[in-house]
């Protein structure tokens, strides 16, 4: 068989694999390159050279992650982000576009941490029982805090962003710093849509309840109970430290900053936060070892599947697949498309949310197209954000994205119901964000 053709079915089974939800990425990952390596006539100690080729691409995408997960994690522990989040409950209550906006707002501050889980934990208990009292739509909520987390999921250590980074084998950070203006106008977009839909659906409460007041006297005191509620738990949570809110303020803003001007490594700035969070919230040795081991989960978890990803990518590169398949794909493309195809699958990108898991998407699509378009002269980072911006902000409405299960029993709602309210918004907010990266020159064409 030719090394496209063995390339392909790879591809094809390990994209199967992931979206069957039978196995882990990391078996999805591992053993189809293997045996397809050794069907085309390559040794183990070839394989083991691939490995360590397609390994030393990842393993500081890797380290960043570990270290990210962990930061970001103990940050929400000691209630960085609870006065915000707190303060912006409290204002938006008994005006429904005010809610919409506070929404989005709350949305963006919880997604800082790169885990759509963990937003959708501190978002949904929180404003639910706000848009029941309202007797606003709870699929409205769960397209505000799904369309923001996606925009801010652009972050570097966030997942997308660092899959892509590791295929293209490229600091995330620099990846990551051009679309910075896009998460801007991205958010900006967000609190529009969030006032439109937020006037419609006041609108909506008028006309079936007569006025927002008499929508929001029914079932009042229920809901001041699940809010009460809320707050004791909050103040059992002995993990809160209030009177080193500012220290650990100073410290999250002083190492996003260290990332953003790019003076040392990622992994290297979150690795001396974590070191630092670590010693002024939790002097004690044993309180440190149970916040590692509380979030080491989510950083392991990642940081395999970045490391499997890297044997996929080794030997696909390695053993000239990926090579073959680009060249074998751009025999047969229309010679009028093929220079577009970034442009087309960026297009596509929700849908295609729709269809293939994250991993799916950016170990095996993305670097196809990138081998593709690279043949007809362009970019590779071009192909990249075409890819992110075009797929990201459908995100959290995949129903291949556990995240969006959560939410879904969180609040007691529907993927069928979520998917007709929120896609067309979300689909639509994506291609504008397309079109305003190709005119400021993000994505060439």
């Amino acid at each position: 068989m030719s090394l496209s053709l063995i390339g392909f079915i790879i591809i094809i089974v390990i994209v199967a694999l992931l979206i069957s939800g039978k196995v882990t990425p990391i078996v999805a990952m591992v053993l189809p390159p293997i045996i397809g390596a050794l069907l085309a006539g390559f040794t183990f100690s070839e394989i083991g050279t691939f490995f360590e080729d397609g390994i030393g691409t990842v393993i500081s995408v890797a380290v960043m992650f570990i270290f990210a997960i962990l930061f970001f994690g103990i940050m929400q522990d000691v209630g960085l982000f609870d006065p915000i989040i707190n303060k912006m409950v409290a204002f938006s209550r008994g005006n429904v576009i005010i809610v919409s906006v506070v929404t989005v707002l709350i949305a963006v501050v919880a997604q800082l941490d790169g885990s759509g889980a963990s937003t959708f934990l501190i978002t949904i208990p929180a404003l639910l029982p706000l848009y029941n009292r309202l007797k606003m739509n709870p699929y409205l909520l769960l397209l505000l805090i799904a369309g923001s987390a996606s925009i801010m999921n652009m972050l570097p250590w966030a997942g997308p962003l660092g899959r892509t980074a590791s295929v293209l084998g490229m600091d995330v950070t620099e990846l990551w710093r051009p679309l910075i203006p896009i998460q801007i106008i991205g958010v900006i977009l967000m609190l529009v849509l969030a006032v439109l839909l937020g006037m419609r659906e006041q609108r909506r409460i008028v006309k079936k309840y007569g006025s927002l007041e008499i929508a929001a006297t029914a079932e009042l005191l229920d809901d001041e109970t699940v809010m009460n509620d809320k707050e004791v738990s909050k103040e059992k949570d002995t993990l809160t430290r209030p009177k080193l809110l500012w220290v650990n303020a100073i410290l999250a803003v002083a190492v996003i900053g260290v990332l953003m001007s790019g003076i040392v490594p990622a992994g290297l700035a979150f690795m001396i936060g974590v070191s630092i969070a670590l010693l002024i919230n939790f002097p004690n040795v044993k309180e440190q070892m149970e916040r590692i081991r509380a979030h080491a989960p989510n950083a392991l978890t990642m940081a395999s599947i970045i490391l499997a990803a890297g044997l996929f990518l080794g030997i696909l590169n390695g053993t000239g697949m990926l090579t073959a398949i680009a060249n074998d794909v751009v025999s047969i493309l229309p010679g009028a498309i093929a220079p577009y195809l970034h442009i087309i699958i960026g297009i596509l990108g929700v849908p295609f949310d729709l269809l293939l898991s994250t991993d799916a998407y950016y170990f095996a699509l993305f670097p196809v197209v990138e081998q593709i378009a690279s043949g007809f002269g362009v970019a590779s980072l071009s192909t990249a954000y075409s890819m992110i911006i075009g797929n990201i902000v459908g995100t959290f409405v995949s129903p291949l994205a556990p995240a969006v299960w959560l939410a879904l029993g969180l609040s007691g709602l529907e993927m069928g119901r979520h998917l007709r309210y929120s896609l067309f918004w979300m689909w639509g907010l994506s291609l504008v964000l397309l079109v305003i990266a190709i005119f400021i020159g993000i994505i060439q064409i």
